[in-house]
C-alpha cells in the first residue's frame, strides 16, 4: 500500500507550543484514523504544526487533513472563544 505524508501548518503564530493543545491535535489524528480505518504510520509535531504519514493514498490524505483541519478548529474555538486554530486565508479586499 501507498504511503502519504501531509502537513497541517498554521498561518499564524504557534498554536501547538502548548502542550495541551498539541497533545489534543495529536489525540485528534489518531482518533480519526482509528474511526476513518487509515493506517497512521507515524505522526509528529512542532509549534506551528502537525504532520502525519497515513497508508493511504495523496486524496485519502488530503481528506484525512481536512476533517483534521476542521474538527480541531471547532474544539479550539469552543474551548478558547477565539479561533480557529490553524487560521483563515485573508479573502481579497479584506483590510
Amino acid at each position: 500500500m501507498e504511503d502519504s505524508t501531509v502537513r497541517l501548518r498554521a498561518l499564524f503564530g504557534r498554536p501547538l507550543a502548548d502542550e495541551d493543545v498539541r497533545a489534543m491535535v495529536m489525540a485528534a489524528a489518531r482518533g480519526l484514523a482509528e474511526r476513518e480505518g487509515v493506517t497512521l504510520r507515524e505522526i509528529s509535531a512542532s509549534d506551528d504544526a502537525v504532520t502525519v504519514r497515513l497508508g493511504c493514498d495523496k486524496l485519502t490524505a488530503f481528506g484525512f487533513l481536512t476533517e483534521l483541519r476542521r474538527t480541531t478548529n471547532a474544539w479550539y474555538e469552543g474551548k478558547f472563544e477565539a479561533g480557529p486554530l490553524w487560521g483563515n486565508m485573508p479573502v481579497e479586499g479584506d483590510t
